[in-house]
């Protein structure tokens, strides 16, 4: 037996130590996955829920502050499906829930590479197939009160993901969250202000000519602008991302074929 002051004593007692805490982080890991799994549904439930603005205008409260019990009831009105961004049509023969936008947009198959675009997000590959959220209360007239889509692209340090929720209009943007990124506290991360996103409510998604026009400004948004919202102080590059990340979903390289077959429905079915 080394004694205990030795350098072999001395590397044999961190030896044991080193494996004891490896095997209690590995122990703690694997016994805290399905907890850490159930924390990731519920924010991105409630992400989704201040996107549309379902909780306030239920319970007059941000998600964040809703029990599980009233989150569960709100995001029963809430319906996940998968769309081809090719064609814009639904994809009913997969399982939403055990499809990974994230894990398809990084693989050559089931993604496809941006390039030559006219509003550049920032990443080099995005999904083929996409998961979108379908919004509609029990008993309520129409297929949809609201659509709520992901987005993301690059800021100024990160990659902001997040969900922009429209209206039935499908023009009219009902509000923006983003519920993961990197950039800096007090100036591009003042996206997560509440009073920032709150001027989205309302602003309008395409012109006239239906190209993609929603904007974060420079400075102070155009007094009466329906496409502007303030900039981010002191933030260029993050407020340019943000512009260019909702434009190029917007844009038929994005959501564009699946907003355009969504219109046409509604216009057959008002025609009928």
């Amino acid at each position: 037996m080394p004694q205990r002051d030795s350098m072999l004593g001395t590397l044999l007692t961190a030896t044991i130590l080193c494996v004891v805490c490896s095997a209690v982080v590995s122990v703690a890991a694997v016994g805290l996955r399905d907890r850490q799994e159930q924390n990731k549904v519920l924010d991105r439930q409630k992400n989704i829920l201040d996107a549309t603005g379902l909780a306030r205008g239920e319970y007059g409260l941000p998600a964040a502050e809703l029990s599980k019990e009233q989150i569960e009831e709100l995001t029963g009105w809430i319906s996940e499906k998968l769309v081809d961004l090719e064609t814009g049509e639904y994809v009913t023969d997969m399982d939403p829930a055990d499809y990974d936008p994230r894990e398809a947009a990084e693989k050559p198959d089931s993604s496809i590479a941006i390039t030559d675009v006219v509003y550049d997000p920032g990443v080099d590959r995005r999904e083929k197939i996409a998961k979108v959220y379908v919004v509609k209360k029990p008993g309520s007239e129409g297929d949809f009160q609201q659509i709520v889509l992901p987005v993301y692209g690059k800021g100024l340090w990160s990659t902001l993901y997040g969900y922009l929720a429209l209206r039935s209009d499908l023009q009219t943007i009902q509000g923006l969250t983003f519920y993961q990124h990197a950039e800096t506290p007090g100036l591009g991360g003042e996206v997560d202000n509440p009073a920032w996103k709150a001027q989205w409510e309302g602003q309008q998604l395409y012109d006239d000519e239906g190209q993609p026009a929603a904007i974060v400004a420079k400075g102070p948004a155009p007094s009466g602008s329906v496409y502007a919202v303030d900039g981010l102080s002191g933030a260029t590059i993050t407020s340019r991302g943000v512009t260019n990340l909702l434009r190029y979903w917007a844009s038929e390289n994005g959501y564009g074929p699946f907003i355009s077959q969504l219109k046409d429905k509604q216009s057959d079915q008002s025609g009928s």
